[in-house]
């Protein structure tokens, strides 16, 4: 019994031993983890994602091996009948069928180059990010989410039950319902929400097959909130009203800011069939004709670009230009302040097609009215004023002759020589015989008349 008891007391630290001496022995038999799979690799194992596979390797720019590196990535997988859906209601017989640089597009249009979880995109709600799929201007396309019920994306396609959060080692891939097309301004305007108001207003004017031209075009989107407010107090055509929040070209936010203020033109018509002048302000923001800011920029789609703002932009007046421009703003103060007696305002508001409109503003500059010795008294101020404005007509650079004499609201002429000395665009002779002013830039476009900028106050004869 005693030889059992001691036999017991050194078995453990026999067993002890003989653990130690196998561990050393197979130091170069050691269980390692998996290496866990990319993206590909893992779509490649999942037989309901074949038809991505096939895509990937069809597709022009070899796209497998962009989503072999490292990431990371988010790639929006879509099943294999959701391809056949695509290729169904696009009219192609098979992937081969597709165009590779469309097809390129398309897949690039599903991939994201950051690591987005299901739970990322509910913390943020709802929004925008950028896909790797090229749009107006060369920029990258964006696509917006929504997970006010699952996660869906650009209202077309949502993440599948159970196919959130596939986690690979360059990211993490969503199983989807859906192929995503490439958007069009128009496809942007109806995924969001907040563009109800925007997307019913243009199928009502009939503008829908307009905004899904190639473009491209710079659209501000005004939001729902924006439509509420806006209560149309000059009673302007809603078609004239939307194609003044479109502009030619792409436009980014970077491109606004690098021009710093001045004016473009929108597909909205003013007098003369003359298109309207659109005012920018980067300042402070991005601000249009001083009455909208940009509340969301640069929404990317393939024929141009969405800035969201928070007003509609109503049809301009020469007053609203005169008022927006802050190089005017002496002028705006001189037609306000200091003639209080004159409701300029009212005057130069009026509707086109009633007398006195449409207007020929010839607009001093702030500092034309420095190089004044002193502003005069409301009396002459109010004579002077009238001096820059011809009635009832719209007269372009295009019109402008030279020697043409028109008579002011004052009752006096005005004499145009063209072509103007030095930089001028034009040469100026007021009704007081002076001869050193200068047009300087033309062709501000209202609804109720044109603005041209002059760089020293005209002066009536005072006799």
């Amino acid at each position: 019994m005693k030889i059992i008891s001691k036999t017991i007391k050194f078995l453990p630290l026999f067993l002890l031993a003989l653990v130690i001496t196998s561990c050393n022995n197979d130091d170069d038999n050691t269980i390692t983890d998996p290496t866990p799979l990319n993206i590909v690799e893992i779509a490649s194992t999942n037989a309901n994602l074949s038809s991505l596979v096939a895509a990937l390797q069809a597709a022009d720019g070899d796209l497998v091996n962009v989503l072999n590196g490292n990431g990371p990535f988010t790639v929006l997988a879509p099943t294999n009948e959701a391809f056949a859906t695509f290729l169904s209601d696009n009219g192609f017989s098979s992937l081969d069928a597709v165009p590779t640089d469309v097809l390129s597009q398309v897949l690039l249009n599903h991939v994201i180059s950051e690591d987005l979880t299901s739970s990322d995109l509910i913390g943020l709600g709802s929004g925008y990010t950028n896909t790797n799929a090229t749009g107006a201007g060369g920029n990258a396309i964006s696509i917006y989410f929504n997970t006010s019920n699952g996660v869906r994306f650009n209202d077309v396609s949502s993440v599948t039950d159970g196919g959130a959060d596939i986690d690979a080692s360059n990211g993490t891939i969503h199983i989807i319902e859906a192929v995503i097309g490439l958007p069009s301004i128009v496809d942007h305007a109806t995924a969001n929400p907040n563009f109800t108001s925007l997307a019913g207003a243009l199928t009502s004017e009939g503008l829908v097959m307009a905004l899904q031209a190639d473009g491209p075009f710079t659209v501000l989107a005004p939001t729902n909130d924006a439509f509420s407010d806006f209560t149309n107090p000059n009673s302007n055509a809603l078609s004239s009203v939307l194609l003044n929040h479109v502009v030619n070209g792409a436009l980014t936010s970077n491109d606004l800011v690098g021009l710093g203020n001045g004016y473009s033109n929108t597909l909205a018509s003013g007098p003369g069939d003359n298109v309207l002048s659109l005012y920018f302000n980067t300042d402070s923001g991005v601000i249009f004709n001083g009455v909208s800011s940009v509340a969301t920029a640069d929404i990317i789609a393939t024929n141009g670009i969405i800035h969201a703002v928070d007003a509609v932009i109503d049809i301009p007046t020469v007053v609203t230009f005169a008022t927006a421009d802050p190089n005017f703003s002496t002028l705006v103060t001189a037609l306000t302040t200091l003639t209080p007696a004159t409701d300029f305002v009212a005057t130069l508001s009026t509707a086109n097609g009633t007398s006195p409109a449409p207007f020929t503003v010839f607009a001093p500059t702030n500092d034309a009215f420095d190089a004044l010795a002193a502003i005069p008294a409301e009396d002459v101020l109010t004579q002077v004023l009238l001096h820059h404005v011809l009635g009832d007509a719209n007269v372009t650079s295009s019109d402008l002759t030279d020697g043409i004499s028109p008579t002011m609201l004052n009752g006096q002429a005005i004499t145009i020589n063209l072509p103007g000395t030095g930089t001028n665009i034009a040469d100026v002779t007021d009704g007081a015989g002076n001869t050193d002013i200068g047009v300087v830039a033309v062709d501000v476009q209202a609804g109720n008349g044109v603005i041209h900028v002059v760089n020293k106050v005209m002066l009536p004869s005072l006799d």
